[in-house]
């Protein structure tokens, strides 16, 4: 009985102790809020996004390890897609997820958006709208054309994670304009979501070939460019400087985010269409890397250019 007695003693003698620590504990913590508080600092809720992705989540071929590697190291990612390709926004998903857990400060740049977009993106963002909501009032069915519901995982995805999204595009009103008009049409509001047209850079000979080439194949045309192919290839340059002036813009405004940018692959092969312009912008210091997706070699294309098409091809 003694020893029963002296048992039970001891568990409330534990029991007790317990609670005075675990007071003491949150008194601690109280203190530590008001001093912070005291000195202005305010301590947000941890974000979703330091939280990383379970490895298992993520899973890479040999190959594919040693491309993410190597693309840690990169301020600005471009991962090339053909538009209408499943595949290519799985993947596109995959990778995001891979950078995220090396770094959580990322960001996400979408051609699949139009630059007047941006407040409807960061209504979505917020959790202010819904993803059938923000697809609507984006009007994306229209102005973008490809399967919503092969975007929407990685849209997701940046809601869950709090990743800034980005417009990138052009608004098509203004594209249209520039291809049937010519550049010089453009004029009042039309410059307000494009970047100066003095930066619309046409002195790259080897682009202009690659996209007539390109433009030939498609339209059944041969011979020596016409006057709506000089349009087409304004227009081209057009959405080029324009994703790039965004791109800029927010590398240099946040420079500790990783950006990672999804666009076809036209804009991003041999490295002539935005990620030469984004060099212009920010020069030298800011390392780029470039990926298509899915690659298929275009000889009409290709015969054009020399070395490789990509800092890396994916499949």
């Amino acid at each position: 009985m003694r020893t029963k007695g002296l048992c039970v003693m001891l568990t409330e003698i534990l029991i007790h102790s317990l609670k005075m620590n675990i007071y003491r504990i949150t008194a601690l913590v109280w203190v530590l809020v008001i001093i912070i508080a005291s000195n202005g600092i305010v301590v947000m809720p941890t974000a979703i996004a330091s939280s990383p992705i379970l490895a298992g989540d993520v899973k890479f071929t040999p190959q594919q390890q040693g491309i993410i590697t190597q693309l840690k190291t990169a301020k600005i990612i471009y991962l090339g897609e053909i538009h209408d390709r499943e595949s290519d926004r799985q993947q596109q998903l995959k990778i995001v997820k891979a950078l995220f857990n090396h770094k959580p400060q990322v960001a996400i740049g979408m051609e699949m958006f139009q630059r007047p977009a941006q407040p409807i993106l960061d209504r979505y963002l917020a959790g202010k709208i819904t993803a059938a909501q923000l697809r609507e009032q984006t009007e994306f069915d229209r102005r973008w054309g490809y399967k919503w519901e092969s975007y929407e995982p990685i849209l997701s995805f940046a809601k869950t994670h709090r990743l800034p999204i980005i417009a990138l595009n052009t608004p098509t009103e203004i594209t249209r304009k520039a291809a049937k008009q010519g550049l010089e049409s453009l004029t009042g509001a039309d410059l307000q979501y494009i970047p100066p047209l003095t930066e619309i850079d046409r002195s790259n000979a080897k682009y202009r070939e690659t996209i007539l080439a390109s433009y030939q194949e498609h339209m059944g045309m041969v011979g020596t460019a016409s006057k709506s192919f000089d349009r087409f290839y304004n227009a081209q340059l057009l959405w080029d400087e324009t994703m790039a002036d965004r791109i800029a813009n927010f590398a240099s405004q946040q420079p500790n985010y990783q950006i990672i940018v999804l666009a076809g692959q036209s804009h991003i092969v041999y490295g002539h269409g935005i990620p030469d312009r984004v060099s212009r912008r920010l020069g030298a210091k800011s390392i780029q890397k470039t990926v298509l997706l899915s690659y298929e070699q275009d000889t009409s294309v290709d015969g054009q250019n020399q070395g490789q098409p990509a800092d890396f091809v994916w499949n």
